[in-house]
Formats: C-alpha cells, structure tokens, sequence
C-alpha cells in the first residue's frame, strides 16, 4: 500500500474521531493542522458519507444535523427511534410507538376544569360549616319575648324562633341541636330573647328552664262583682286585700257619677286583662282599672239616659244587671229595653241576679224565703233599681244600657233549648205561654234549667 501524506492521515483519524464521537453521543474533534515538508494547505473537511445503517444513536454534528435515508422517511440524526442503545437489525421496522396522548391545550383545559371543581367545593363546604356554626355571629340585639308551647317539637321550635326574627334559619338550627344532642332538652314557658341571635345562644337560652317573668297578666271576666275578682286575683299572685283596696282609692269618688254617699268602687272597676310587674299589689290593680273605666266612661252617648233621668251610676247598675242575665250578646240592647221599660211604667224589674248579688250566691237554686226577703236587692218586691251595680260591666253592656234597643218588651224567659237565648214579649198572657213552656222543659230535665242547647 503506497504511503499516504500527513494530511490525509490527519483526514482518516478526523474521520474516525467524528463516527466514534457520533456513536459515544459526545462533539466531534476539531481539525488539527498538520505540519509537513510541504507548505502547510488547508485541509477540506472529507465529504459527509451517508450512513449505510439506521443508527439509533444521536449523531451531533457541527452545524445543521444531516439526515439519513431509511426505508421509511428521512428523519434528522440525533432522532431516538428505538432505544436508547438498541439497534435494530437489517430489514426489521422498529417497533410501533404507544398510543398517541391528547393535546397540550385539552390537558391544560381538563386540569384547569378539576381545579375549579375543587375550589368550588371547598368553598361549598366552607360555607355550609360556617352556617351552621356562625363563628362571626353573637348574642344578637334588641329584645324578642317567645313563647315555647308545652309539648313543641324542635322543628316547631326552629319554625317559631324563625318566624320571630330570633334565627335565621330553622334548617341550620334544627341541624345544629341534632348534631349537639339537645333536641329533646328544649324547654316549654316564655323566654326573653334577642334578634339574629346565633344558633348556639339560641340553643343555650331555650334549653335552660325560664326565668320567672317580670310581668304578670291579670284578666278579669265582665260582669264578676268584688268578692268574685278578689278570689280570682288572690290565686294570680296579687299581694294585699283586693276587698279592702277596691272599697275606695285616693282620687276616685264615685259620687261624681251620681252613687250615693259610702258607695264601693262596685261597677267602677273595668274588667279587662291588665299587665302588672311581679309582687303588684292589689291597690296597684284597682288602680288600673279604675283608670281604664274612665277611658271607657267617656266614649259613651249618655244623652238618652240623662233624658230618662238616670245617672252615670244608673248606667252602671243597668248594665251590671244586663252583663249577669244575658248570653248571646245580641240580646244585650233587649235586656236594656227591657229594664227601662219597666222602670218607665213603674213595674218591678223581677231580676234574681240582684238578690243572687245581696246572697252571695250565683249557682244554688233559690229558695222561697229567699224569694220573699226583704233585702233592697230583691228587685222582686222593690221597685225602681237595686241600691247599686251588682258586679262590674265590661263596654258592651255599657253600651247597651246607655242605648238600650226601641222594643215595646216587658217580659223575658229562658227559651228551652236555644243555648242560652230568652223568648221576649210584650203582654203578659204570651209570656205566661213561655214561662209554661220554660216548666215543662225544666221538669222534663229533673229540674235543670234547660237552657243549653
């Protein structure tokens, strides 16, 4: 074999470093001037010769990467096809590569989708526990009075305490003394509560026992005389002598309404319901009644009971009588009509309540010696009004004997059967008719008055 010069050795190991570089994935040697007898030339890099084989390591080359022809499309060296230090034989393909992933841009939309699933759900959650906790509400404001039924249900309750303006939502509520185990520990009475309080203080306050409140509530029926309301108020707490404190009080003189000298505060003491503080005594209860009667004094017409010359205390007793003898409040304006009717002719007005009032005695039948009595209150056998009221009338009959109905009536009975309604007439000779029948119904029930339905 002829000699080669220094340059083409230099050519041949140049070649040899670039394929040992290609294969061993590191740069490719620069070329190296050799120095010779001869003047030292440039030496031209030696022409790229394609690759005879697939290679499936990366060739790195200075400058723009050659491709190489294979037998399925030219691809740059440096491409991976198989592995990384795999070479596959002649003839044979490479192996299929996995299944295509989908595109940046769906992952980038799917993972941007789950996060703001995940933020909605957080905040979900956030704001389902910070309702049912309310970790910023208080005790509330203001002042709300509830009154829990004996035997509510907790839901009953959270109604209640929502429709109040207590809570703000009787689901939450109702959740959170379930959760808390308090559901069966809520009390029954009237609780002093506040607006917008949290479900916790609600919680709290409803499931302690009440404290007493600081008010009581007397109501008094119409038409119940002293010794009657004395017994009722006794039993609501009421402290001191209710008799003694409704016989006259400072600054009310029942002779200003036409009552004669020492008359009681009888019929001047309105009945009504009336809200006293705890310990309220009894001068404290006449007092509000006494007040309550002047307001309601001054919004009747007495003009047709002036022009019969009766008094404001005339008034009164009339309407006590008409308050103790009828049960159908249409009736009131008849009874009136006629009391002023008998009065006018000068005819007893026969109305047992008034001896019932001097008797004491509202429920026992009467007897005859009690019929016969000689009391000014048996307003059989005296004419004219009884001495006084006979208990304390509530407005309605206030009204009705200021204003009694323009009815010719003199007489009334029990009508048998009609709940309590009378049968009026004008003559004697029909109502001698209803007084028979009255009997008859009154033997047929053992004695009993028959007037219930």
């Amino acid at each position: 074999m002829p000699d080669r010069s220094p340059e083409e050795r230099e050519a041949a190991r140049l070649e040899r470093e670039r394929r040992r570089a290609g294969r061993e994935g590191r740069p490719a040697p620069e070329e190296r001037k050799v120095l010779g007898d001869r003047d030292p030339k440039p030496c031209a890099p030696p022409p790229a010769a394609p690759p005879t084989e697939q290679y499936d390591v990366a060739l790195e080359w200075a400058g723009e990467a050659p491709t190489v022809a294979t037998t399925e499309r030219e691809v740059p060296l440096g491409t991976r096809r198989v592995g990384a230090h795999e070479r596959p034989r002649k003839g044979r393909p490479a192996q299929a590569s996995a299944a295509p992933r989908p595109p940046r841009t769906t992952r980038r939309l799917l993972g941007r989708a789950l996060a703001l699933l995940a933020i909605l759900l957080i905040a979900l959650a956030a704001w389902f526990l910070v309702s049912l906790f309310q970790p910023f509400s208080g005790d509330g404001h203001g002042r709300v009075t509830v009154r829990i039924p004996r035997g509510a249900t907790a839901g009953q309750v959270a109604d209640l305490l929502q429709r109040d303006g207590v809570i703000s939502s009787s689901f939450f509520f109702n959740l959170r003394a379930k959760l808390a185990g308090e559901r069966g520990d809520i009390k029954s009475g009237t609780f002093a509560l506040r607006s917008d309080m949290s479900y916790g203080a609600a919680l709290s306050a409803i499931t302690k026992s009440p404290p007493p409140p600081p008010t009581i509530h007397v109501t008094i029926p119409e038409g119940l005389s002293r010794r009657e309301v004395a017994a009722l108020v006794r039993r609501d707490g009421i402290k001191g002598d209710y008799l003694a404190a409704s016989r006259r009080a400072p600054g009310f003189d029942p002779r200003r309404y036409g009552a004669p000298r020492g008359a009681t505060l009888e019929g001047f003491l309105f009945p009504a319901t009336y809200e006293l503080r705890r310990g309220a005594s009894a001068q404290d209860l006449v007092a509000q009644q006494l007040a309550a009667f002047k307001r309601n004094l001054a919004a009747l017409d007495l003009r047709r009971a002036h022009a019969k010359n009766l008094t404001a205390f005339d008034v009164v007793t009339i309407a006590a009588m008409v308050e103790r003898e009828v049960a159908v409040a249409r009736e009131r304006p008849l009874v009136a009509a006629v009391i002023y009717n008998r009065l006018h002719d000068g005819m007893p007005l026969g109305i047992d309540a008034t001896l019932r009032f001097a008797l004491d005695d509202w429920s026992r039948p009467l007897t005859v010696s009690q019929l016969a009595s000689a009391t000014p209150y048996n307003t059989r056998n005296h004419q004219g009004l009884p001495p006084g009221p006979i208990g304390n009338p509530g407005l309605a009959s206030l009204k009705a004997a200021a204003r009694p109905a323009h009815v010719g009536y003199l007489f009334y009975v029990v009508k048998p059967g009609a709940c309590g309604e009378h049968a009026f007439s004008s003559t004697d000779a029909q109502f001698q008719r209803d007084v028979a029948r009255y009997n008859a119904a009154r033997q047929a029930a053992g004695g009993k008055s028959p007037e219930k339905c």
